[in-house]
């Protein structure tokens, strides 16, 4: 079910990169994700966004603070940074932490790939001699514990899911979570420049099976029949912008890559379509565990291993 293929761009040595080396971090992440010959050249619009928001999120680490969390993170703007913190033998101390308590709050397999994305911009800025350090060397990279992930949903609960009456962009969501395996923020982080209808297949920041994946490397994920026939329909007049809606017109401060240009809506967050998968599976619950975009996962995995 699940097919990723890869595209690595031949490896060159960029050398330093031109113009002055910049002091402050988030301006090192600008210049990584934007700059010349730099390898978010090599990215679609949604893998930048995904990258320029982990690095956003690490910023907190270089200058020892935790990042808010809750109603305080709403519109919370990045701390200013000195990118030669990340010279300080402390930094390592400070992201293995911070790097530990993102395992606590979001799980393995998402903190793995954040630490991946600051590990590649580290190597890219060491290799512009903009730092010295490797503030991420020595740390490794966690597997998930066994029997730590909840029990996926029976073939019969994915049946009754689906037969629920919901709109294209929840059956859509649902049907590429269950057939592609990708992770709800990874799939709302789609752009409609990442969906190719006539392949059959979606574009993806990186594999979600290889967290070392260098910025880059293009993976493809292949999605099945019915997210096919629903797609077409979730995407039907809207050439650009996210692929996946709130109902209403985003704040204006919401940047322009996360909002539709014809209709001003902003783009669906995580939090937002658990709640709908939450309230759509509630009458259908027969125990008391919540059905997740994990648990749908899950079904999908175990289906794809059996057919």
């Amino acid at each position: 079910m699940t097919t990723a293929h890869q595209e690595q761009d031949p490896g060159r040595d960029p050398g330093p990169a031109a113009g002055r080396p910049p002091v402050e971090f988030g301006a090192a992440v600008d210049r990584f994700l934007t700059g010349p010959d730099s390898p978010g050249e090599r990215l679609s619009d949604g893998s930048r966004r995904v990258y320029r928001i982990s690095l956003a999120a690490w910023s907190w680490a270089v200058v020892g603070r935790r990042p808010p969390v809750g109603r305080e993170r709403r519109g919370a703007v990045p701390p200013m940074a000195p990118l030669a913190l990340l010279d300080d033998p402390a930094a390592h101390v400070r992201i293995a932490s911070a790097y530990q308590e993102r395992v606590a709050a979001c799980g393995v397999r998402t903190a793995n790939r954040e630490l991946s994305v600051l590990r590649s911009a580290c190597a890219w800025w060491r290799a512009q001699r903009w730092i010295s350090a490797d503030p991420v060397g020595g740390l490794r990279l966690r597997t998930p514990e066994p029997g730590s992930a909840p029990p996926p949903l029976t073939p019969d609960q994915v049946r009754a899911l689906f037969a629920v009456q919901v709109d294209a962009r929840e059956q859509a969501l649902w049907r590429l979570l269950y057939e592609t395996d990708i992770t709800a923020d990874t799939a709302l982080g789609l752009d409609i420049s990442d969906i190719e209808l006539g392949a059959g297949r979606i574009r993806l920041p990186q594999c979600d099976d290889d967290e070392d994946a260098e910025p880059g490397t293009r993976v493809y994920r292949l999605y099945g029949p019915r997210s096919a026939e629903v797609l077409p329909w979730l995407l039907a007049g809207r050439p650009s912008g996210p692929a996946f809606l709130t109902d209403r017109r985003a704040h204006p401060a919401v940047p322009a890559h996360d909002r539709c240009p014809l209709t001003g809506r902003g783009r669906l967050s995580v939090r937002r379509a658990a709640d709908l998968l939450a309230a759509a599976s509630r009458p259908l619950a027969d125990d008391d565990r919540p059905w997740t975009f994990t648990r749908l996962r899950l079904a999908g995995r175990t289906a794809a291993k059996t057919s």
